[in-house]
């Protein structure tokens, strides 16, 4: 202690040393202190901001500042050693500029070694400052510890909060021992960063020393207060910490108070029972005692009173009986209140018995709390003496580790005299380098200023270059995008007007939405897309693929009724020309082909809007022509031909080629109902929708099983030339095609699927053949393509209406339809060709001509030469 005390005097002496040199300009640098621990602390600045921040670390330790002024007088000596080698160092013939970097760094060598030592010297008071904090710890746990003792006898919950106190106070001793070893750690880690200070200030020249100078100042003055920020927190830390032990110990007085108080009043009580206890004994025993003696003053009262009266003696013993039972019945229940009152006494006593045994056991616990207490009092003491042990041995460690730095000063003080001649020679070879630098870093620094302005000019140049690039090519693309649109209308016109003139047949193709019988999932997922520029492209997504179709035009699922009737509407009104007029509904089961053809109530179809289409022509053309219109529905169900109009739609129809041999077809018996207004085209739709054949299958609820045809059959008649014309229009729901593994189609049903199929396989090998212009055409392969035979001659016109779902699930078969629609579109059918034929244009005449043929029977035909002056006249579109 005594060797610590002489190196806390010599540091101090040495901090008195430093101050004297301020003047001089030295500096001075401090390696670790323990205040900002882990970290070490490199601090630079002058002597005199040195000597303002020394009085404030003195006045917090004012324990310390008697050993100081006891050691500043054996550090006298020391100081004036050194300032003798000053004197002689001045004496000799060094230029004035080398002696003051000599003294220079001499007395930077000294004020590096005390700086050490004074952060070694902290490091101790630190250490006495835990030392006595533990103290004052260890005196409230024995002051805890008399308190147990003192209150343990009470109840056992002020036991398990002494239990938790001492683990508490355990806990804060391992705490400490933990801030112990971390100081021992953080010493030696100061040890460590005084060498690197060293070696780094002995390889450092002036120019770098002067670098390093305003940082490590600056680092200073943030350390500083760092450190006063972690005096700060400690000390609160401290505050709350005893706060809380003073708050505890209030509340268990309290609590030790109240249990007292609660002691006593039951221990009044108990007194105040045993009290009435012995009151109602006492009364007892007088009761019985007075009883008794009445009974025998009773009895000899009865034997004198017998004695005397001898001739009543039955009616006196009686009497006296009788007064003997009232007494023995009050001394029954004399008796039964003094049993009930021992009763009392014993419950009483019982009670007073337990208590005696808990506070027996309570005592049993407390003598065990306080054998627990003395057992960690000893390990307490134990631990403080190792401290104390420690304590010691970290002292001696620091002395000698005190003279070590010494004597590594004195030695690295003569290295660096030794480098400061290399030093200033590599000075003097570095200062004009350091110019040729400083001149490029200035220009580099002006184009530096600079560079900003010009990005922002290049930059604006670039955008407004950029922006005018882009309005030039959005220009540009606008006028293609018109000329585009505009080549693409022509080139759609050109191409009507040139399958019109071939004869082509027309294919559109229209895409249902969605619809909530599809499947959910993946599989309603949607697989059609349509191009933007030209309406007659669609796209189907199959397996990661996309593949196009052209087609004359698509509607999408938003596509209303009426667009698609606009659409084919002109070639419905040529059958009152004289053509024969088909449109084809095409498409899987479940695709929406009824819905186009027939529609709803609200929203009809095709069919319903065709013959209201050609009401409204014959009334237009009504002045010049008169037309007779009738139609005619029928099915085709498993190859055979059935009237939706007739009587009995179950009897099977044929047909039949006309005779005369005009080469026309046409179906004995079959039903022609005449129509004049809407009211008569919605009756005869209705009926024909009524007897058609619908089934349920697993792609559709209503699926159609047959082919549905109406026929409507126009003639007409031109007033003024007497020129007649006999037009058919055909409109074509044909029965869904599907596959057998999917609609789930068994027995019947599954016959039926089989004759769709070969119907509408016929169907295309009808239209193969047309394609490929063979001499033989296989109409008569299906009863479909054998009344349609007309129609899809070389003399008639068609158009196929493609019917498409967009689910996943039905790719295949969406697939599979438009393949056949682009095979159809390329059938060149030629020009059509009109049914005319010139009558006379007398009125008898005439109205034999114009009266309507009687059902059943059997038609003319109307295939007849035309003279040419009358195909003059007569221009066909």
């Amino acid at each position: 202690m005594q060797h610590a005390e002489k190196k806390r005097t010599t540091d101090t002496i040495l901090c008195d040393r430093r101050v004297s040199h301020n003047a001089a300009g030295c500096w001075w640098c401090v390696v670790g202190n323990k205040y900002s621990a882990p970290f070490p602390l490199t601090m630079v600045g002058t002597l005199k901001q040195n000597e303002q921040s020394l009085p404030e670390i003195e006045e917090k330790s004012p324990h310390e500042r008697n050993t100081t002024q006891e050691l500043r007088g054996a550090q006298r000596p020391l100081m004036a050693k050194v300032q003798e080698t000053r004197t002689q160092q001045e004496g000799k013939t060094y230029p004035a500029k080398r002696q003051a970097e000599h003294e220079t760094t001499r007395d930077y060598k000294v004020q590096l070694q005390l700086m050490r030592l004074q952060a070694e010297a902290r490091q101790l008071r630190d250490k006495d400052d835990k030392r006595h904090t533990m103290c004052e710890h260890s005196a409230e746990i024995r002051q805890l510890e008399g308190d147990s003792h003192s209150h343990g006898k009470e109840w056992s919950q002020e036991d398990h909060i002494l239990h938790t106190k001492l683990h508490d106070m355990q806990d804060m001793l391992e705490h400490k021992q933990k801030e112990h070893e971390e100081m021992c750690r953080k010493l030696q880690e100061m040890q460590c960063h005084a060498e690197e200070i060293s070696s780094l200030h002995t390889s450092l020249g002036g120019t770098d020393l002067e670098k390093h100078r305003d940082l490590l100042v600056s680092e200073n003055e943030r350390l500083k207060q760092e450190l006063h920020q972690l005096r700060s927190q400690r000390d609160c830390e401290k505050k709350q910490e005893l706060g809380a032990l003073k708050e505890r110990l209030l509340h268990m007085e309290q609590e030790e108070s109240e249990r007292k108080v609660l002691i006593c009043a039951l221990q009044r009580e108990v007194q105040q029972k045993a009290e009435r206890l012995a009151e109602a004994e006492l009364r007892v025993r007088d009761s019985v005692r007075e009883r008794v003696e009445e009974e025998e003053r009773l009895n000899r009262r009865l034997r004198e009173y017998q004695l005397s009266q001898q001739p009543h003696i039955k009616y006196v013993v009686k009497t006296v009986e009788v007064e003997s039972e009232k007494m023995k019945a009050a001394v029954n229940q004399a008796e039964a209140r003094n049993n009930h009152l021992q009763e009392q006494m014993d419950r009483q006593n019982q009670v007073v018995q337990d208590m005696k045994w808990q506070l027996q056991r309570e005592q049993q616990e407390v003598n065990k709390l306080r054998a627990q207490v003395a057992l960690y009092a000893a390990e307490l003491d134990h631990a403080q003496e190792q401290m104390v042990q420690e304590f010691r041995s970290m002292q001696e460690e620091k002395e000698l580790a005190v003279s070590e730095a010494f004597e590594r000063a004195q030695e690295e003080m003569r290295a660096v005299h030794q480098s400061l001649d290399g030093v200033r020679k590599n000075l003097l070879m570095l200062q004009p380098a350091l110019r040729t630098l400083t001149n490029d870093y200035n220009v580099l620094k002006r184009q530096v200023r600079d560079f900003p302005d010009l990005l922002c000019g290049a930059i604006r140049e670039a955008r407004d270059e950029f922006s005018q690039a882009v309005k030039s090519v959005q220009a540009t693309n606008s006028e293609l995008l018109s000329k585009y649109r505009r080549e693409l209308y022509l080139r759609k016109e050109c191409h009507n007007q040139l399958v019109r003139l071939r004869g082509n047949i027309r294919v559109l193709a229209r895409v249902r939405p969605i619809t909530p019988e599809d499947e959910t999932g993946a599989g309603a997922r949607n697989v059609v897309s349509f191009d933007q520029d030209d309406d007659g492209i669609l796209y189907i997504t199959n397996k990661g693929k996309i593949q196009s179709f052209e087609m004359d035009k698509t509607f999408p699922p938003r596509t209303t009724q009426e667009e698609v009737f606009d659409e084919v509407s002109p070639l419905i009104t040529s059958c009152l020309d004289g053509y024969n007029v088909c449109i084809l509904a095409y498409g899987q089961t479940g695709s929406g082909k009824t819905y186009s053809m027939e529609g709803t109530a609200s929203n009809p179809g095709i069919n319903q809007r065709a013959l209201r289409l050609l009401l409204s022509e014959v009334s237009e053309r009504s002045r010049s022509w008169e037309h007779h219109l009738s139609v005619s529905m029928v099915e085709i169900y498993n190859e055979t031909l059935r009237d939706l109009l007739g009587s009995d739609c179950n009897i099977s129809l044929d047909i039949k080629m006309a005779p005369g041999g005009s080469g026309e077809l046409y179906v004995p018996g079959l039903t022609q109902c005449n129509v004049r207004n809407m009211h008569d085209i919605n009756k005869i739709l209705e009926l024909g929708r009524k007897q058609r054949a619908t089934e349920h299958t697993n792609l559709n609820a209503h699926s159609s099983r047959s082919h549905a045809l109406l026929i409507l059959t126009a003639k007409g008649r031109e007033t003024s030339t007497g020129i007649c014309t006999t037009g058919k229009l055909y409109l074509v729901d044909l029965a869904g095609s599907e596959r057998v593994s999917r609609s789930g189609a068994a027995g019947e049903r599954l016959r039926e699927a089989q004759c769709i199929n070969r119907s509408l396989s016929a169907l295309g090998d009808v239209f193969s053949a047309l394609r490929s212009q063979q001499a033989h055409v296989p109409y008569r392969n299906s009863k479909l393509t054998y009344l349609l035979q007309e129609a899809l001659s070389r003399d008639g016109k068609a158009l196929l209406l493609l019917q498409v779902s967009p689910a996943e699930q039905n790719v295949n078969e969406s697939l599979c339809s438009l393949r056949f629609g682009d095979r159809v579109r390329s059938v060149e059918l030629g020009v059509p060709s009109r049914k005319i034929e010139q009558q006379p244009t007398s009125a008898t005449e005439s109205s034999e001509s114009d009266s309507p043929s009687p059902r059943g029977a059997r038609p003319t035909s109307l295939r007849k030469k035309v003279p040419a002056s009358v195909r003059q006249r007569i221009g066909h579109l």
